[in-house]
């Protein structure tokens, strides 16, 4: 990177990657907000819903895996989608295991997530496949972002134990 923090435009609002995504995940959540209201879910929820209904029943800690939350912030969630008869938690063969399971009114509600998701794909103005580079892009950035912060981490440790 050829830019130094003496430079005096380094901390343009408009040049800040953070701000941009920051300000495209606001425009998503805003364009599912009111179609997400009809069926009864919030965008976290629906999050929720999409890894059980991509991955089946699941336990806590693998839907926040997925999603890249910590359990704790899960399962609020999750007490809400079981209040509303969405999910219902089930104890495993180990009864220290919960495990997530959609009802039928939760495998129902897919349908109409799925007619949401559309509506706001289409409000992109983006091609399929430039969706799909822009998703590629954006996980690769995820993955590298998260690969040199858990380095850095590693680093910080074995410095501490020096």
């Amino acid at each position: 990177m050829d830019r130094s923090p003496s430079q005096p435009d380094h901390l343009r609002l408009d040049d800040q990657l953070c701000f941009a995504l920051y300000a495209a995940t606001h425009a998503i959540t805003r364009a599912y907000r009111p179609l997400l209201s009809e069926i009864g879910l919030t965008y976290p929820q629906y999050l929720v819903m999409l890894t059980l209904w991509q991955d089946g029943a699941s336990a806590i800690g693998h839907i926040a895996r997925r999603l890249e939350l910590d359990s704790h912030a899960v399962t609020p969630l999750i007490r809400r989608l079981e209040a509303d008869g969405f999910v219902v938690r089930r104890r495993g063969v180990d009864r220290r295991h919960v495990v997530i399971e959609l009802t039928p009114h939760g495998v129902e509600l897919e349908e109409a997530a799925a007619r949401a998701q559309l509506q706001v794909v289409c409000g992109t103005g983006l091609s399929d496949p430039d969706l799909a580079v822009l998703r590629r892009q954006l996980r690769d950035l995820s993955s590298e972002l998260t690969s040199t912060h858990t380095s850095s981490e590693a680093s910080a440790v074995e410095n501490d134990g020096s």
